[in-house]
């Protein structure tokens, strides 16, 4: 396991890295990773270390996000909505959405 030194990270690396991040998000995929120092790309692979470790942690700890989305995609995959937003915010939104997931979790939960 890794632990990422807080100081290996400073603020302006962390408000680049935002920036970055912010640029993929926005379909922006023109990033100059080269022109940061040897240093800067030793911070930067750390950073993406820790994070990939921070999140399989959760993930690991929150085995119900694996049924959800496994249940959102098949629903998609079945009905093939036209409007995918909407048909999204209708499926996270259902109040019966706890009591299918409990029942999936369950189910996992007692399978040998």
């Amino acid at each position: 396991m890794i632990d990422a030194d807080p100081e290996l990270i400073t603020k302006p690396d962390l408000d680049r890295l935002s920036v970055e991040k912010m640029s993929l998000q926005s379909g922006s995929s023109d990033l100059d990773v080269g022109v940061l120092n040897a240093e800067q790309r030793e911070k930067l692979r750390q950073f993406k270390i820790q994070t990939r470790i921070d999140n399989e942690k959760y993930l690991m700890a929150h085995p119900e996000v694996e049924v959800m989305v496994e249940d959102f995609l098949r629903d998609v995959l079945l009905k093939r909505p036209t409007h995918i937003r909407a048909f999204a915010a209708d499926h996270f939104t259902d109040p019966n959405l706890h009591t299918v997931i409990k029942a999936k979790m369950e189910t996992i939960n007692t399978d040998p």
